[in-house]
């Protein structure tokens, strides 16, 4: 019987804003001012870099930025490693400073919660199923929830920069379980990593998938795992 949840951040509760808006957070504030052009020219080779945490992911990554991408949540230094890394790779103009752009995206503004994540989360308070947040991530996601009025119904966030494990390491996901203070097959993990998230399968978890889709793309995916709770 499941007794408890574990959610996945970026793609399941909650989606980044696109590359452009990005984009458009930081040069409003910092500049530099781009043309259309520069600025479509722009956000296409970041895309392309996957520049964005939690944003389109990169069909290309160089040689020498490869190790650090591959542990990149381990460490908020990695984190900002790679993805500096990464648009710097995209070749941004001079003047655009790309440790300024990567702190837009920690910005609450930047992240958008789906429609049905707020409803979903507080029928679990209600029925008194613990929740935990699960990500592999590497900067504090805490504000994000609190700014967003999610925070509350959130009892444990279990993050790689802070246990030193990513998903599907079974590591973090026995921390998760262990702060619930639950057995695994007594917590269901949701995430839309059919690998990271997934992972929590082989400590005996069940795992309900979601798709990772724009925000207004995906109205309901949540809703439907709480027949599957008591």
């Amino acid at each position: 019987m499941t007794k408890g949840v574990m959610f996945d951040f970026s793609g399941t509760l909650f989606r980044v804003v696109s590359t452009a808006r990005w984009l458009d957070a930081h040069t409003a504030a910092a500049g530099p001012a781009l043309t259309d052009r520069e600025r479509a020219e722009l956000v296409a080779r970041l895309e392309e870099f996957g520049a964005l945490p939690g944003g389109v992911a990169p069909r290309r990554i160089p040689a020498d930025v490869q190790e650090a991408w591959d542990v990149r949540d381990l460490s908020a230094e990695l984190h900002r490693s790679a993805y500096t890394a990464l648009a710097r790779a995209a070749e941004p103009p001079a003047g655009l400073d790309v440790d300024a752009l990567y702190d837009t995206h920690m910005a609450p503004a930047s992240w958008q919660p789906y429609p049905d994540a707020e409803p979903t989360l507080r029928e679990l308070r209600r029925r008194g199923v613990p929740v935990a947040v699960v990500s592999n991530i590497g900067w504090d996601l805490r504000p994000v929830f609190r700014a967003h009025g999610l925070d509350e119904l959130v009892d444990v966030y279990v993050l790689s920069v802070e246990v030193g494990a990513q998903k599907p390491d079974p590591v973090i996901f026995e921390a998760a379980c262990a702060r619930l203070g639950l057995a695994p097959a007594d917590v269901l993990m949701v995430g839309d990593d059919r690998t990271c998230d997934g992972g929590a399968t082989a400590l005996g978890c069940a795992f309900h998938p979601v798709d990772h889709l724009p925000v207004d793309r995906r109205p309901a995916a949540l809703a439907p795992l709480l027949d599957l709770l008591p």
